[in-house]
């Protein structure tokens, strides 16, 4: 099983999901919280699941119904680590800085 290490600026992009959710899918807010740390989690067993990006990394689709997620990672096989980068919504254009 891969160590999976969260960026420390992935709390951000938590933090920007959730007040958006909750502003327009308070029901929902929780629940798709949830399902993104749930979709991550599976990286430990499968860390090349997700599809590979530029520059080495991978992205990982979290879908959640109706709208999805992206997870950026890079997986370094030589440390069995999956480093988590960052998380969008498949509708932002990119990641934030």
């Amino acid at each position: 099983m891969s160590r999976v290490i969260v960026a420390p600026k992935v709390k951000d992009d938590f933090d920007r999901i959730f007040d958006f959710l909750l502003g327009h899918a308070p029901e929902y807010a929780s629940q798709r919280i949830g399902a993104i740390v749930a979709a991550i989690d599976v990286l430990a067993l499968s860390p090349l699941i997700g599809r590979p990006v530029a520059l080495g990394q991978r992205e990982l689709i979290i879908s959640t119904g109706a709208s999805g997620y992206l997870a950026l990672y890079r997986f370094d096989p030589a440390q069995d680590t999956v480093y988590v980068l960052a998380v969008r919504s498949q509708r932002e254009q990119q990641y934030k800085p």
